[in-house]
């Protein structure tokens, strides 16, 4: 039986109050199985950014529930949110995020410093995680040293050297070109695939959200529809 590692039910968000307040999020209820790989689409405006900010425990809803792993995500605490963020999710962002005068290999090092590993720990784990992802011989090398995809590539290492169970990805491909593009999206479906880690990524590239197992299309705060890649699909209420 597959187990979702994250369900929505009924979750909204608002900002501000009264007839003022705007409503990002009507009443969204997803479930998110481990090791699925999901696409979030959808125009400017729809909610997907803030479904993604949610989904990332760096926001709460405002009403309904979301529970990760089974925890109720919007008991927690500012503090227990972001050592569940941590322990369990991995980030991967459009500009990549990388500290300009920092190597490769201290940049992945970066997640294992936060949660106070041992020096020889880290340096292990970021440099098996730079090998995933086929960059062990650009380790001393510093971002502007590199070219778009290989800082991704970077980006991503950071992202799966705490062995995330969740990445989450906002646009990976928006500052590449095709070529790679395309090779990022193979490298985040390999890592799919050998590792089992579930990724959520926001795109608006009909030919990335291709190599997903479902897409997630929002509108007006609601998710509009669902489609599967094997052709299945469903449109929400």
């Amino acid at each position: 039986m597959t187990i979702p590692v994250i369900r929505l039910r009924g979750v909204t968000k608002s900002y501000g109050s009264g007839e003022g307040a705007f409503h990002a999020l009507r009443g969204v209820d997803l479930e998110v199985t481990a090791g699925s790989f999901v696409a979030v689409m959808g125009p400017s405006g729809s909610g997907k950014s803030t479904l993604m900010n949610i989904l990332g425990c760096l926001d709460v809803p405002t009403g309904g529930s979301f529970l990760f792993k089974d925890v109720a995500i919007e008991r927690l605490s500012k503090d227990e949110r972001a050592i569940l963020r941590r322990r369990h999710l991995g980030f991967v962002f459009q500009g990549f995020n990388l500290l300009a005068r920092t190597t490769a290999i201290e940049n992945v090092e970066l997640p294992l410093i936060y949660r106070r590993d041992e020096h020889h720990r880290r340096r292990a784990a970021a440099a098996a995680a730079l090998d995933r992802v086929g960059l062990s011989d650009w380790a001393q090398h510093t971002p502007a040293e590199l070219s778009g995809g290989q800082q991704q590539r970077v980006a991503i290492a950071r992202a799966i050297v705490t062995a995330p169970a969740v990445l989450l990805a906002d646009e990976p491909t928006g500052n590449l070109d095709s070529q790679r593009s395309t090779e990022i999206m193979t490298l985040l479906t390999e890592l799919n695939q050998a590792s089992g880690i579930t990724i959520l990524m926001v795109t608006h590239e009909p030919d990335m959200a291709a190599y997903a197992q479902m897409t997630v299309y929002v509108r007006d705060g609601l998710i509009d529809r669902i489609e599967r890649a094997d052709g299945t699909g469903s449109t929400a209420c």
